[in-house]
């Protein structure tokens, strides 16, 4: 019997026997009027239910008879199992295809149309091969006769348990590695991949910091542009899209920066709403799964947080309070993530009340000029309290957070971020400042605090995950599945073979979003770029997995910074080029479609603008856009980059390795003479002081400020030259008393489990993801002719193993380079 036939089979047996799983069918009907535009309704104010309730042409049509659910099922079962004729699987395609979409929707099972639900109407017999990076932008993107399953209708998650998920026969079989190994490619295979969650690209300026700010007051002064300026949070990047979209740190999910993410981010609407958190915090789900920017086109969302907290570690300045400030909003339709302009992301943060950063706006020569000014007045000895009062005096607009940087998480203050946006931003926030003005806060009993959680469950990581977990409750987290997988699964289940990454690359686009991240993709493995590319079982996809459809998440993980400079010189040889986002999550759909169906290629579109739907940009070129400039305070970077990441070098190489580290640091910030002389004898002190203290045995970096707060408060009390030095000291938050359990081997926020040594399905050579960290070099100089110099490059290269730790290997024999 298949495993199509065995997975209908058993379905049918629950249904019929009468089960705790309930079954229903649901036919959306939906046409829409084509006169509908954008501005017939707000998408920032209205939910999904309102949205569709607002609309008499959206019905949900439910038929309950047996007969009907069992004709649905046979047919399914009839066009999915290998020993049915091609006339039926002909007839059950085609059925299919012309009747109304009709998901099966139960808990547990879901969608269940398989294969079904992505049939593109094709036809197209010729073995199709990848084009190489550099021809993929042209490839043809498929038309889909049907939207997928995840795209038909939401699961009801009323009666899912705490760790609900698929139950345990199907899970062990849809997540083992034998579905995956047994999954070929071909020219019928197809895979569709969506950004699920992103923040914004990592740019780096070319040009110097004084060359950007002469650009910046050139643009004001002509009325070309007006510049932003935010206060940056000292935290972690925190990603949220919705209870099944999932919640994401910088390059990891499921694990205690997660959870704790989603504990802080329950508490707000708690703060905010009062009793009214409940049915808000599920409506801000719906919203970002099922979010319709044009009717009927869904339109999945993700918000991107600074997540501000002791329990994950230190950073400039232990917090007074664990909090969120919202960073960034982003729609992630089939085209490239479209990132809200800071007067919608303050729209869209008080309709939900949601905390704001600190944000002011410079639209005149006059204001621009202070600014740089006040920054270079306050940048060594500047603190929250002195900067922020500053700004307030010489900026033309001023938009205070909803969160007070000075009582939530201290006067050290990491920095500002100034950026140029379009002229008409002034004149959008006011109108968004008089049209959303700043909501109620409710006063209601908040429940245990964060710290309060992760003090009573030190047990293990997982005891405070789950702890947090049940704290924030079913309306705001339903289900556990993306840290503890499915009943079935173990700790292992959800790492996929890394065999996943060559199956993508060889399968074809089924739609414009796949074509980008596949040349994403094959860009940065030609070109060896310092990342890895991770994939996961997707656990909420267990009811739509089969042998045909395998889901996946796909994080691409960057480990250097300068794999985004290198990116963006391609991206200017080739504009086509989607974004390197820094928080680079995807969901990943491999399947395959049935033989005969007509491939139906759509019209090549002209331009991204016609498959994306984005409107035109406005009137600043790419190079102004994209100006910005990051501007820290010498107070945060005393104790982040000279003391918390001079650790290693102080215990590891000694006091004087220690003084030419953090030398080095003070002449590339340009810190002043006077500067330099004072954080020289405070941080040979502090040297000295460790040393004596801890011999040779390291300082934890995530705990160090509980050593160097009270050194810098002690030594800031010997003179006021001393305190402006220090900025402020004296937070004495006991971290120890309730850090979270993070385990080994992570970093700052976190990653997943350490992936298996996996053997590769496919027989063919993988392509090594990232380079080893001990990067070596080695030059000969043989002055003898006829030493067999080329014979030994030559063995060299040949080898199998190379040097024997598969870094890359470059050889240039003068036989064969003469005259270069």
């Amino acid at each position: 019997m298949s495993v199509s036939q065995r997975f209908f089979g058993a379905l049918s047996n629950t249904f019929h026997s009468r089960s705790p799983f309930s079954c229903r069918i649901s036919i959306p009907f939906r046409s829409f009027s084509p006169t509908l535009s954008r501005s017939s309704f707000s998408p920032l104010t209205m939910p999904r239910k309102q949205l569709q309730g607002a609309s008499k042409e959206h019905s949900w049509v439910e038929k309950s008879k047996v007969n009907e659910l069992s004709a649905s099922l046979s047919a399914l079962s009839l066009s999915a199992s290998g020993s049915s004729s091609n006339t039926g699987k002909e007839a059950a395609t085609d059925r299919v295809a012309e009747e109304p979409v009709m998901p099966l929707v139960m808990p547990h099972f879901g969608s269940i149309g398989g294969v079904m639900d992505h049939v593109p109407a094709c036809s197209q017999k010729s073995v199709w091969k990848p084009k190489a990076y550099g021809t993929i932008s042209g490839t043809t993107t498929v038309g889909l006769s049907s939207a997928p399953a995840d795209q038909m209708t939401a699961p009801d998650h009323g009666n899912q348990t705490e760790c609900s998920g698929a139950p345990a026969a199907v899970s062990s079989k849809l997540f083992s590695e034998k579905l995956l190994q047994s999954f070929t490619t071909d020219s019928l295979t197809y895979s569709r991949a969506q950004v699920r969650a992103t923040f914004y690209p990592k740019f780096e300026n070319e040009k110097s910091d004084q060359e950007v700010r002469t650009r910046m007051i050139e643009m004001v002064s002509k009325g070309l542009a007006t510049m932003e300026v935010s206060l940056k949070h000292s935290g972690s990047l925190f990603m949220y899209a919705g209870h099944e979209g999932g919640a994401y740190a910088k390059n990891s999910y499921g694990n205690i920066y997660t959870a704790v993410g989603v504990f802080v981010l329950g508490r707000m609407f708690r703060e905010a709403w009062g009793s009214q958190a409940s049915k808000k915090q599920a409506e801000f789900n719906e919203f970002l799964e099922n979010h319709f920017f044009v009717l009927p086109k869904r339109n999945r969302m993700c918000v991107s947080m600074e997540l501000v907290t002791a329990v994950l570690g230190d950073h400039g300045q232990r917090p007074h309070e664990d909090y969120v400030v919202v960073t960034a909003v982003t729609e992630l339709g089939n085209g490239k993530p479209k990132f809200y302009s800071t007067p919608a992301l303050i729209a869209f943060c008080r309709n939900w009340r949601l905390p704001t950063n600190h944000v002011w706006l410079f639209s005149t020569r006059k204001s621009v000029m202070s600014f740089f000014a006040a920054y270079d007045a306050l940048s060594e000895e500047g603190t929250a309290t002195t900067v922020c009062k500053t700004l307030d005096e010489v900026a033309d607009i001023s938009i205070p957070g909803s969160k007070d940087h000075i009582m939530v998480q201290g006067e050290i203050l990491e920095g500002l971020v100034a950026r140029i946006v379009s002229q008409g931003s002034s004149e959008h926030m006011k109108q968004v400042l008089r049209d959303h003005p700043p909501p109620p806060t409710e006063g209601v009993d908040l429940g245990s605090s964060l710290r309060e959680i992760c003090a009573a469950n030190r047990t293990n990581e997982k005891q405070q995950i789950m702890a947090l977990l049940k704290s924030v409750g079913t309306s705001f987290c339903p289900n556990y599945m993306d840290w503890f997988g499915t009943e079935a699964s173990d700790s292992q289940s959800r790492n996929a073979d890394r065999s996943v990454l060559s199956k993508f690359l060889q399968t074809r686009p089924a739609d414009f979003s796949t074509t980008k991240l596949q040349e994403i993709v094959r860009l940065m493995r030609e070109k060896r770029y310092p990342a890895t590319f991770k994939f996961y079982h997707n656990f909420h996809k267990a009811d739509s997995t089969t042998n045909d459809s395998l889901h996946f998440k796909m994080v691409i993980h960057v480990h250097s910074d300068s794999a985004f400079r290198k990116y963006q010189k391609e991206m200017r040889i080739n504009p086509g080029l989607w974004p390197l986002y820094r928080g680079f999550f995807v969901d990943l759909n491999l399947f395959k479609v049935n033989d005969g169906r007509s491939l139906e290629f759509p019209k090549k579109a002209s331009s991204e603008s016609e498959l994306t739907g984005e409107s035109a940009k406005d009137d600043l070129a790419d190079e102004d856009a994209n100006l910005m400039i990051k501007l820290k305070f010498l107070t945060y970077k005393i104790r982040t980059f000279l003391i918390r990441n001079g650790l290693s070098v102080l215990f590891k190489q000694g006091e004087t390795a220690y003084k030419t580290y953090y030398m080095r640091q003070m002449k590339i910030w340009n810190t002043s003479p006077a500067k330099q002389r004072q954080l020289s004898k405070m941080l040979d002190e502090w040297a000295v002081h460790m040393r004596r203290k801890y011999g040779h045995k390291q300082l934890p970096s995530s705990t160090y400020l509980s050593e160097a707060e009270p050194f810098l408060e002690q030594y800031a009390k010997r003179s006021s030259e001393n305190q402006a030095l220090i900025g402020s000291a004296g937070s004495f938050v006991r971290v120890e008393d309730f850090m979270a359990m993070t385990g080994g081997g992570q970093d700052e926020e976190g990653d997943l489990e350490p992936e298996r040594d996996m053997t590769p399905s496919s027989p063919s050579p993988m392509v090594k993801e990232t380079v080893a960290k001990d990067h070596g070099l080695i030059v000969f100089f043989p002055g003898i002719p006829g030493c067999a110099k080329s014979a030994l490059c030559k063995e060299i290269m040949s080898s199998p193993g190379r040097l024997g730790d598969d870094r890359p290997v470059n050889s240039l024999m003068g036989d064969l380079i003469k005259g270069i």
